[in-house]
């Protein structure tokens, strides 16, 4: 694809879908920070963007059912009557019939007014296009409204990216409304987009591109780790490409800066990295991250300093 094709692609003047990937936080002595929680998962909600929790960024793969039921009711009561929120469905790891297992987690999050975001299973990799389709047109079948979800191995062993003709099948089934694409890889999100446009135009791709959120020019919506960093610039960003003002472009770059130091290899550590920047604008009361999360070193929090100040958060 040459770049005046790419040029041709770009979509000036849409405002994005916007989702937050939220951190789970911890206090000092390493239990999980509610009050924070729920201010985080607040703020979200009041800049406009819908949070989503129990995802990557809240170490769904690190809790237990019990622990994911207590991040979705603790959600359920920081949002006002009527506040969205998507909640990853996780299963790998347990035992258990596969469909009865991802449809009893999205019981429980549909069950508490939330957009359950079906996270990928290993067993089910070696699945055809058709079986994989078939899978997801049973978990979703009753529920009104499910995200899908093509994950990197970068991120978790778990994740794959499906064939385009097992994305093609996905967006088939009628209550599966979008899938978060997280390839990081811009070239085959954007055949994503070209194929939603011209099978289902409503389908929404929520880019999980951490290394190129200018993807929202290009047609994606997002679901992003990063945005949980900052849920207001975030916001402002989308406005300012929505409207045509230039502006766009220096935010843009800025946290496209924050992403890139946040997101760098080893890729998991970018929820300490999390940790870090929001205990950084005292947000959260430790830098934190879950124990079983890789660590990023004590001086990140001077370059992560050096990012809110380019963002005029400090």
């Amino acid at each position: 694809m040459t770049n005046t094709e790419l040029l041709q692609l770009k979509k000036p003047g849409r405002k994005p879908h916007g989702m937050a990937a939220v951190l789970l936080p911890f206090e000092v002595d390493g239990r999980v920070a509610w009050d924070a929680l729920a201010a985080c998962v607040r703020e979200t909600h009041d800049a406009g963007l819908i949070p989503a929790i129990n995802m990557d960024t809240g170490y769904c793969n690190y809790l237990t059912d019990a622990e994911h039921d207590e991040v979705i009711e603790k959600t359920r009561q920081a949002l006002p009557a009527g506040g969205r929120f998507a909640a990853g469905a996780y299963v790998e790891g347990r035992d258990g019939d596969l469909l009865g297992l991802y449809r009893k987690r999205l019981t429980a999050i549909a069950s508490k007014g939330g957009i359950p975001v079906v996270i990928q299973s290993s067993r089910a990799h070696g699945f055809t296009p058709v079986e994989k389709a078939k899978l997801y047109a049973d978990i979703c079948r009753g529920f009104p409204e499910v995200i899908g979800f093509e994950l990197g191995k970068v991120f978790a062993p778990n994740g794959e990216i499906w064939d385009d003709e097992t994305f093609v099948r996905m967006m088939e089934i009628p209550t599966l409304t979008g899938s978060k694409h997280s390839s990081l890889d811009r070239m085959v999100e954007i055949r994503r987009l070209a194929m939603r446009d011209q099978h289902r135009p409503e389908f929404r791709v929520y880019t999980g591109n951490d290394w190129g959120i200018d993807m929202i020019e290009y047609g994606s919506d997002y679901l992003l780790g990063l945005a949980t960093f900052s849920p207001a610039k975030f916001a402002e960003r989308d406005r300012l490409w929505a409207i045509g003002d230039p502006a766009y472009y220096a935010l843009s770059d800025a946290l496209q800066y924050l992403g890139n130091i946040a997101f760098r290899a080893p890729v998991p550590a970018y929820k300490h990295s999390a940790a870090k920047f929001l205990h950084l604008l005292g947000k959260i009361p430790s830098d934190l991250a879950h124990p079983k999360c890789p660590a990023r070193p004590m001086w990140d929090v001077d370059i992560l300093r050096d990012c809110a100040v380019r963002l005029g958060l400090l």
